[in-house]
């Protein structure tokens, strides 16, 4: 049996994340990048929201009861934030009893 190894024509090479984003989405500051980073902090609120309701034991419906909304639009919410007004997000962590920053650089 052939045991694996790295030689130096195969040997794995470690490349910063920046770059490999910079190569596939494009660079810092051009319209395909800045849409892929507020999509990705748009999606880590929704994850936000879905880890604090589990950690709290409340199920979608619960929440949704909480603050005047739907089951469904608390899926939403979590799955994909794109179309939420910021006064739902802020009722749902308000419901959640979680404290929210937002930070505007300018």
């Amino acid at each position: 049996m052939k045991k694996n190894s790295l030689t130096k024509n195969n040997a794995l090479k470690t490349v910063p994340l920046d770059r490999l984003i910079d190569q596939h989405v494009g660079k810092k500051g051009s319209a395909r990048r800045n849409q892929f980073e507020n999509e990705l902090r748009l999606d880590l609120l929704g994850e936000s929201i879905r880890s604090v309701r589990k950690a709290k034991n409340m199920t979608q419906s619960e929440l949704g009861d909480l603050i005047g909304v739907q089951k469904a639009q608390i899926s939403k919410l979590e799955n994909s934030i794109k179309s939420a007004r910021l006064e739902t997000i802020m009722n749902v962590f308000d419901a959640l009893g979680v404290r929210v920053n937002f930070t505007v650089d300018m």
